[in-house]
């Protein structure tokens, strides 16, 4: 026959001492600085995969980046998709789409790193959703910023590819709206200053 005192006894010694285990492993990662186990709990770090073509230099696409980053240890992937049109597709003549998406993503990168964001990135198909299913199998973002011309001016609104990209992939995605003319008029007006 089992004394069941023993049994609680044991129970409540074997509580002690993992109470005693975690406070020992506690003071000793205090006292080292770094505890691995809080840092699964803790994790500041956020990748961010950006998709943008033309609206990719943006000041609104910019400051929505820095807002979701802040607090956190970022990595921002922007993916330029190489944006031809049908013909030259065809004809495999994508060359200067190609270029003109690396200067757009290049000036973009410098523009955010100089706000002290982690960024790298690379010209991507010239399909979106293609583009975001590849940028995912190499970076594992745990979120999506897709940046659109205004509705009436751009084509990835009118071929729902927000949506689409809402439906097809697991990843919690943004929609930013940057309106660029709007931008260029704004740097454009005087400023009381300037008058």
């Amino acid at each position: 026959m089992i004394n069941p005192l023993r049994s609680e006894a044991e129970a409540y010694r074997f509580l002690l001492l993992t109470v005693g285990y975690f406070a020992a492993i506690a003071i000793a990662a205090l006292a080292i600085g770094t505890w691995a186990g809080v840092i699964v709990f803790l994790d500041k770090e956020l990748r961010i995969l950006v998709i943008a073509n033309e609206t990719v230099g943006g000041e609104r696409l910019r400051e929505e980046i820095r807002r979701r980053s802040e607090g956190y240890e970022e990595q921002v992937f922007v993916v330029t998709p190489a944006l031809n049109s049908p013909l030259r597709h065809w004809a495999s003549d994508e060359d200067g789409a190609r270029v003109q998406a690396q200067e757009r993503l290049a000036a973009s990168l410098e523009r955010l790193r100089s706000l002290g964001i982690d960024a790298k990135g690379e010209v991507g198909d010239g399909e979106p959703l293609q583009a975001m299913e590849d940028a995912l199998r190499l970076f594992g973002a745990d979120e999506i910023i897709i940046s659109t011309h205004p509705e009436g001016r751009s084509h990835w609104l009118e071929k729902n590819v927000v949506e689409s990209a809402r439906e097809r992939f697991a990843v919690p995605i943004t929609h930013v709206v940057v309106d660029l003319e709007a931008e260029r008029e704004e740097v454009q007006e005087p400023t009381s200053e300037t008058r």
